[in-house]
């Protein structure tokens, strides 16, 4: 679609064989776990290449650097971000497409809550901001991802006040989880019951006045 942010894959090359591809999904693996236990500070190639028992050769060979691993990363959270929104998106049950915010919402918690590696690296800020594309920030490339979604499942006009709309929820749905994880490891459930309640009441608004 128009507009949507084209993502660059961080691999040197890709996979050519089943083998290859399940080596790298150890090193993401490997990577996610390490975030989980030390943080992004503490994350290296070559501890990476020992936590997936492949040797440091065969992280270079798919991965310039440690950066690159975690973008990989990142791009598989959103992938599975975006996946497990389409599966939601594909039950039917909202009334219109603002309705859709506590869905999403429950997703990106269930992930911050389960996925390992997540809580660090999210959507990949803790490395760079620019982390899944050089040209657009992460918030945005998730606002578009979003924005496909919607626009596809409730066959809406795709807009630019509606991807600015998505972009503001994005970034202020951000913020406040944040603060939901900063006050509880698990996510202070009245904060993120007011993040649902402020971006739900935020985009109800902006139909009405579409």
């Amino acid at each position: 679609m128009d507009g949507v942010t084209e993502i660059r894959t961080p691999l040197r090359r890709r996979p050519a064989q089943r083998r290859s591809a399940e080596r790298v999904q150890r090193m993401l693996d490997a990577c996610a776990e390490i975030l989980d236990e030390d943080g992004y500070d503490g994350l290296t190639t070559t501890r990476i290449a020992q936590r997936a028992e492949v040797a440091i050769g065969s992280v270079y060979q798919f991965f310039p650097d440690k950066r690159a691993v975690a973008q990989a990363l990142a791009l598989r959270n959103l992938e599975v971000f975006g996946r497990r929104i389409s599966l939601r998106l594909a039950e039917g049950s909202f009334r219109d497409w603002s309705d859709t915010v506590g869905a999403i919402i429950g997703i990106f918690v269930d992930m911050h809550r389960a996925v390992p590696g997540f809580r660090v690296l999210r959507f990949g800020d803790v490395a760079d901001v620019n982390l899944l594309d050089n040209d657009a920030d992460n918030n945005a490339v998730v606002a578009d991802r979003l924005r496909t979604m919607i626009v596809e499942t409730f066959a809406i006009q795709d807009t630019p006040g509606l991807a600015r709309a998505l972009a503001i929820s994005v970034e202020a749905g951000d913020a406040v989880l944040k603060m939901a994880f900063r006050r509880s490891p698990d996510g202070d459930p009245e904060i993120i019951a007011e993040a649902e309640r402020l971006i739900h009441g935020y985009l109800a608004a902006h139909i009405q006045e579409s």
